[in-house]
């Protein structure tokens, strides 16, 4: 397939939940990304027709992974199409099924649980300080790493096929998102240290220098002790920025 149909495909991943809905979720979006590949195919009108109906079945997964099960489709089709001669490939529905579930689930945990809350914890960070462009800093962080995981995802979904799995697995997402959270509370840990530890900042705290270090000590700890019970990590971000966000009320008013 030439590269100006797998481009078509590949940009229309990027509207793939723009039909959602909650009879079968994604169907509409997915079967709108294929689209250009099922034109290209040298297809009869009722097999082309019947092809396209099976890709409207439920389906359902993270945005940023539907390219990378769309490029196994594609290629699963196309390998069929060329063997057979005729529609759809049940390989192709049914790895279509099988990979959306734990697609979703890797992409919920890594993008949304992780990824996410610590861009934007960074940028919350640099906004506090004063910077401009901390909004900017949340892109940088965010955006690349979605976008590299749409592209290669896809590029190797279609050279793989059926074994395009094995990208998304070697990508060890779940145990880099225990990362990125660790990275996150450590970022909070030591905004937490600078608020305490900084002269005049906290007006209403009236304490000695060395109870205010200790008490930033106490906040890592108690973090660390948290997750040693294994209380959600999302739950100790969470709290943890809704405190922050109670001191900084405090101190503005003050």
């Amino acid at each position: 397939m030439n590269n100006l149909v797998l481009a078509k495909i590949f940009l229309r991943s990027f509207f793939i939940s723009t039909t959602l809905n909650f009879r079968r979720m994604q169907n509409m979006g997915f079967a709108m990304a294929v689209i250009p590949a099922i034109r290209e195919w040298d297809l009869t009108q009722k097999d082309a027709a019947k092809l396209l109906t099976s890709h409207l079945q439920m389906f359902n997964t993270h945005p940023y992974f539907s390219a990378s099960v769309a490029g196994s489709v594609v290629r699963l089709e196309e390998e069929h199409i060329k063997e057979m001669g005729d529609d759809s490939s049940a390989d192709a529905v049914a790895i279509k099924q099988v990979l959306a579930g734990p697609y979703a689930a890797i992409g919920d945990t890594f993008f949304w649980g992780a990824l996410r809350p610590f861009a934007a914890i960074v940028s919350c960070v640099l906004a506090y300080r004063g910077y401009v462009l901390a909004p900017l800093a949340f892109l940088l962080l965010y955006t690349p790493a979605h976008a590299w995981v749409r592209l290669q995802g896809f590029l190797e979904g279609y050279r793989r096929g059926k074994q395009g799995i094995e990208f998304i697995r070697m990508l060890d997402l779940p145990r880099n998102a225990v990362n990125i959270r660790w990275a996150s509370l450590i970022v909070l840990a030591g905004w937490a240290a600078f608020l305490l530890c900084s002269n005049g900042s906290l007006s209403f705290i009236d304490s000695s220098d060395i109870v205010i270090k200790l008490a930033a000590i106490a906040i890592i700890l108690v973090c660390i002790i948290l997750i040693k019970k294994r209380v959600s990590q999302i739950y100790i971000l969470y709290g943890a920025a809704l405190l922050f966000l109670i001191i900084s009320l405090k101190d503005f008013l003050n």
